[in-house]
């Protein structure tokens, strides 16, 4: 009887994403478990590769869609709605486990309480993440705690006015996460084009519901972005969370070189924590500053997103739909 239903979106998965499946093939899970790969007009091996596990493994599911089909939300769904196990588990076609716990330690913090319907999990770096990169992966987690922790609303009036405490409550990444399919059953996600996992996780936080974060289920993630592909990511991060929250970063362009100072300044106090040469630590903060340039003005032009124009200039999340 199946347990557990892994859910994967696929296109063009590259060599990461068949380390991915293996090491999913692999977990050591009390339970049957299934895997559900949904790709949307892949042209590397990523299909062919499939169907070769899917010859010694009847628990692998392939469906193929057209990529006009594909929407981050909607594709999420369509994977759920075929799914028969008790729990579901998304991962992104990049996000490596660590090892072969992970499964069971996803899935572990439900047994805590009915009233956790959603669990998400620790996100550490590649081996070739830039440094800056590295350590915001660390602090941002690192702010979540340690072991399981449960995350639910015991304040509205703080929620309502606390920027802060809205976003720790609500935060949430289907590169690794868990809900229940009784409660998909309820609340789907959004057919939306990004964002769909925070927008999910706003909903439960506000129902009521409770979210656990698990330091102990973790998988390997993060991208090495050209410039401008940071600012193009940028930009979608903060389209995003301004649909979700109302959230703008940058209230003025004049307010721009603020952040960018400001941010860089941050990441010149890191760059003198660490044992490494003075010309390491100058090359190291120039790529701070042109970082930091691309990453501010993606936000800044986020929130305007509704633009079609703006939209067409800056999404990247538009142009890798298009490919």
């Amino acid at each position: 009887m199946i347990k557990v239903s892994i859910i994967i979106p696929t296109k063009n998965g590259g060599t990461i994403y068949k380390q991915v499946l293996d090491k999913l093939l692999s977990q050591k899970l009390y339970y049957d478990f299934e895997i559900i790969i949904i790709d949307s007009g892949s042209k590397d091996e990523t299909v062919s590769y499939t169907k070769e596990k899917r010859k010694s493994n009847k628990n692998i599911i392939l469906k193929e869609i057209i990529p006009s089909e594909f929407g981050h939300g909607k594709t999420r769904n369509l994977g759920a709605s075929l799914a028969k196990g008790e729990f579901l588990v998304f991962i992104t076609q990049d996000a490596l486990p660590v090892d072969e716990n992970w499964l069971n330690e996803m899935i572990e913090p439900f047994s805590i309480s009915e009233d956790i319907v959603g669990v998400f999990g620790k996100h550490i770096p590649y081996e070739d993440c830039d440094i800056f990169e590295k350590h915001n992966l660390e602090v941002h987690f690192n702010n979540f705690g340690q072991g399981t922790r449960i995350y639910k609303m015991d304040d509205r009036e703080r929620y309502e006015n606390d920027e802060g405490y809205r976003h720790l409550l609500c935060f949430y990444s289907d590169n690794a996460s868990a809900m229940r399919k009784s409660i998909w059953n309820k609340i789907p996600y959004d057919d939306v084009n990004f964002a769909e996992d925070q927008l999910w996780a706003k909903k439960i936080i506000e129902l009521g519901y409770s979210k656990a974060y698990t330091s102990e289920a973790v998988i390997y993630h993060s991208h090495n972005y050209s410039f401008k592909e940071m600012m193009m990511r940028s930009y979608d991060d903060h389209k995003g969370l301004f649909a979700i929250y109302g959230y703008v970063p940058v209230k003025s362009i004049f307010l721009l070189p603020v952040h960018i100072v400001k941010h860089t300044f941050s990441d010149y106090k890191y760059l003198k924590t660490l044992t490494i040469s003075r010309s390491k630590k100058k090359s190291l903060l120039m790529f701070s500053s042109k970082k930091n340039i691309c990453k501010y003005i993606g936000a800044y032009f986020g929130p305007k997103g509704t633009n079609n124009t703006i939209n067409k200039l800056f999404s990247r999340e538009l142009i890798l739909r298009k490919k």
